[in-house]
This record gives C-alpha cells, structure tokens and sequence, in this order.
C-alpha cells in the first residue's frame, strides 16, 4: 500500500489546525499527468474553491514538460477540477461557507492504482501565538526524545 508522493505543503501544517482529511481525485491532461510522474509540481500557495458547486485546486503549480507538445504549452497555475462524491462535496460547502472554515490542498500523489490523488483538509487558520506554542512544543518533545536517547543504563 505504498504512495508516491508528488508535492507536499509543508506550509499548510504550519499555518492551519488540520480538523478532518479527505482524498480527491483530480482533473488533468495527458502532460500534466506526465510532469506529475516527473514531480514537477508545487503547492505552496495552492488553496481549494468552490465555483458553480464543484471544487477547483487554485493556484497550483504543475509545470510544463519540454518532452510533451512544444506548440501547446498550458497554463501552469489552471484551475484543476477535484472529484469527490456528492455527500463529500455538501459537507465541505457547508463547513467553508457556514462555519467559516478553509479547504487547504495537502499533497499530491499516486495512489496503488497509479491515479493522481489530492489530499485535502478542512483547516482553521492558527493565530500568532498558536504558532509558537505549537513550535515549542515540537522543540520541548525532540529534547526530550533526544535525552531519552542518550541516557545511559
């Protein structure tokens, strides 16, 4: 059951508390499923929105292969339509919209049948000082395993 992960934002982790994960799949063409292929993608200010009821992947970046077409070069920041079940999609609508919440892409990657999969997220956005708590607690949790490393028996 291994996946081949493609782009990660590591930002999303740092900026957002992650409430609830889901899995989508994704709209894309031939070349862009190539540059995937060759980890030529990036999600670092990508975000999710809904246009017309159905979720788009904003602002990510998937580049163009010098390998694939030389007189149809598409654009690399395209909003990229993401397939999820009906019930799924209601429920995002309701928590953006209702509740204020923010959809935030996660990663990309191959799943064990090889189709190209966004890992998404529910997330609300940390404020300043949730930022630093969470930093130091990171800080204080790798001391501590590293004393608990070394001790001595």
């Amino acid at each position: 059951m291994a996946i081949n992960i493609v782009a990660q934002n590591k930002k999303a982790r740092h900026d957002y508390e992650i409430l609830e994960k889901f899995e989508a799949g994704i709209v894309l063409s031939g070349a862009e499923v190539k540059a995937l292929r060759a980890k030529r993608a990036n999600l670092a200010d990508a975000f999710c929105r809904f246009i017309k009821g159905e979720l788009y992947l904003m602002n990510a970046h998937i580049a163009h292969l010098e390998t694939a077409n030389k007189y149809f070069t598409p654009d690399t920041r395209a909003p990229r339509k993401l397939l999820l079940h009906k019930k799924e999609l209601e429920k995002l609508y309701v928590k953006v919209h209702k509740d204020g919440l923010t959809i935030v892409p996660l990663m990309i990657y191959f799943n064990e049948r090889n189709y190209a999969k966004v890992s998404i997220a529910i997330a609300k956005g940390k404020k300043l000082h949730d930022k630093r708590a969470d930093l130091k607690a990171r800080t204080l949790d790798r001391e501590a395993k590293a004393a608990m490393k070394n001790r001595s028996y």
